[in-house]
């Protein structure tokens, strides 16, 4: 269809709370976004968004649509044990469900949690040195970055309690062998770490193009003073409207 969105799915505004179809629009917008840049993988990752409210529902993608088809309305709404709480002709991923709902169940500030498989970030989970001091965007990522070592596709349940424990109050994680997680308050900044850690990943691995011995580590002194100047946040509510208005000039549709 001329505004991306997939013939078949019913308009779901006016017809949810006010609250909830804030939150399907925002993460719809992320779902777009991560197509614009390229950071898609067909359809097999995921990002998610808790439903306001104290039931711990949550949306996320319907499993089978490309990121730049996905709309506020066809976002399917699931609770934590993975029931399909709306009308719909599709399912989800079940190891999208794995990973998300272990944060959100775990996290009263995880309102958004975005995984990806880059080609960069990917590379940089499975360099045994992880992310390197190498950059700006690696000093502002690395004091809210975890890990996570790598079980196998995350079908299994009882991974959800180490991925939580690995996490810890962290907003970024590497998924070793697998990819990068970012974890949000607000759609706003949950797609301002992933935008720098994902930058970080792909400086790094240009850089070390150049040889392990042949990159300079930045300062210590340098890392302390950038923590210290992060720590108030990296200001992902000032870029959002601006990504709003880039994906109303590109893809459009995504809050239909």
């Amino acid at each position: 269809m001329a505004d991306g969105s997939v013939a078949g799915v019913t308009s779901l505004k006016g017809k949810v709370s006010a609250e909830e179809w804030q939150a399907r629009v925002d993460l719809a917008a992320l779902y777009r976004l991560v197509a614009l840049y390229g950071w898609d993988d067909l359809i097999y990752t995921h990002i998610s968004a808790r439903i306001p409210g104290p039931d711990h529902q949550f949306l996320i993608n319907p499993y089978g649509m490309l990121f730049d088809e996905i709309t506020a309305s066809s976002l399917v709404k699931i609770d934590l044990e993975g029931n399909i709480l709306q009308e719909t002709a599709y399912f989800i991923n079940p190891a999208g469900f794995t990973i998300h709902s272990a944060i959100h169940a775990a996290r009263e500030d995880a309102k958004y949690v975005m995984h990806l498989h880059t080609d960069q970030g990917v590379a940089v989970a499975a360099q045994k040195e992880g992310l390197l001091p190498l950059s700006q965007h690696a000093l502002i990522v690395l004091p809210r970055l975890a890990y996570h070592d790598y079980e196998g596709i995350a079908l299994n349940l009882d991974e959800r309690e180490r991925l939580v424990k690995d996490i810890g109050d962290k907003t970024l994680m590497l998924l070793r062998n697998h990819g990068t997680l970012s974890v949000g308050d607000t759609a706003a900044n949950c797609w301002t770490g992933m935008f720098f850690l994902e930058r970080a990943c792909k400086q790094q691995v240009m850089a070390l193009s150049a040889g392990r011995d042949n990159v300079l580590i930045a300062p210590q002194a340098s890392q302390d003073e950038v923590k210290g100047q992060v720590a108030r946040g990296i200001g992902g509510g000032l870029a959002w409207p601006g990504c709003l208005r880039r994906l109303d000039r590109e893809l459009p549709g995504y809050d239909a």
